[in-house]
């Protein structure tokens, strides 16, 4: 996998929307600015946006070849060393057939997001890019009052200040409160964490599990499955499999059903772990349990290691997650490591 070069204080970042256009609608664009600012200021970038990221809901939905225009436009651009995501959705996919893989290898760079942001991750790892998911402008640059000093600090150990062994420890607090980012009477307002007193948990296993991180959004992955970005036999083989829940509450049952699925492709099979997101809001908490360990065990793998509770994805506040980059599970210790830098 080519690692892209680490951001520094004065890198130019494009901001790109590549799924649901809501960033360009005039009850958002006070939040897009509001994370526009945040690069600027907490992480001393100069910050552009890509031409269409801005254009509106309907626009973006009705030109998913605009979409990816933006995106080939920003690796191509030399000037430009980072891509952050403006939001999810659930349509990144459809930029696929526009999308030019050796654009993407011949001009590594930072490309970061979560949630439907997933399909692009998976195109950036065809591509052989080191990919990262983890904060979009919207909903974590953006976030209310103030960033979170856990996503920021996860951002700039991750992104700005390589390391050969980096601790990814559990956020001390979360939340999953809905404040409307459309109401301007919400500005103000911080968003309460309850403490987190679980941290990480060890659903099975022992010692050290060791693999290269991939992953993603839960119900993102049925729309990859089967496409030429979904990766296959070798790409599989001693990975730690990384995967988090969207906000709609999905009943566990459909994590079964994509696990089973993965069970058959001999994937669950091949992976030395897996890494699971705290479940948003905690809801359905101690049944997403049940199916992991019922998936594994399913699979023959009882005994694989499985780590749960951790802090990315659809909760706040969200550490950083490198596609392609060895990490570690030390089911032990109750620790997960990155065990090589995620950029150069």
């Amino acid at each position: 996998m080519i690692k892209p070069e680490r951001l520094r204080k004065g890198d130019t970042v494009a901001i790109a929307s590549l799924s649901y256009g809501m960033g360009g609608e005039d009850a958002f664009l006070p939040r897009y600015e509001l994370g526009k600012r945040r690069l600027e200021e907490v992480f001393g970038l100069n910050v552009i946006v890509m031409p269409h990221a801005l254009k509106g809901i309907e626009f973006l939905y009705e030109n998913p070849q605009a979409r990816a225009q933006d995106l080939m436009d920003a690796f191509k651009n030399p000037e430009i060393k980072g891509i952050i995501c403006m939001i999810g959705g659930d349509d990144a996919i459809r930029l696929l057939p526009h999308v030019d893989f050796d654009v993407i290898r011949e001009n590594p760079k930072i490309f970061m997001g979560f949630s439907d942001t997933t399909s692009n991750h998976f195109m950036m790892h065809k591509a052989g890019l080191v990919s990262f998911y983890g904060p979009c402008v919207l909903a974590d640059f953006g976030e209310n009052v103030t960033m979170y000093d856990y996503t920021v600090n996860q951002i700039k150990s991750v992104l700005f200040e390589p390391t050969d062994r980096l601790e990814i420890p559990p956020s001390s607090g979360w939340t999953s409160e809905f404040l409307d980012w459309a109401n301007r009477d919400n500005d103000n307002t911080r968003r309460i964490l309850t403490p987190d007193t679980k941290g990480y948990e060890i659903l099975q296993g022992k010692g050290v599990a060791r693999g290269k991180l991939i992953g993603g959004c839960v119900e993102v992955l049925p729309m990859i499955i089967g496409t030429d970005i979904w990766p296959t036999g070798k790409a599989w083989d001693d990975a730690l499999l990384f995967l988090e829940i969207a906000e709609d509450y999905t009943p566990p049952e459909i994590t079964t059903y994509i696990l089973r699925g993965m069970a058959a492709q001999g994937i669950l099979g091949r992976i030395s772990g897996i890494i699971f997101g705290k479940p948003r809001a905690e809801k359905f908490y101690n049944e997403y349990k049940d199916v992991l360990t019922t998936a594994a065990k399913e699979a023959g793998r009882a005994d694989m290691p499985i780590l749960y509770n951790a802090s990315f994805g659809h909760n706040s506040p969200i550490c950083t997650l490198p596609y392609g980059i060895t990490a570690e599970i030390d089911c032990d210790a109750k620790t997960l490591h990155l065990t090589e830098p995620a950029v150069l």
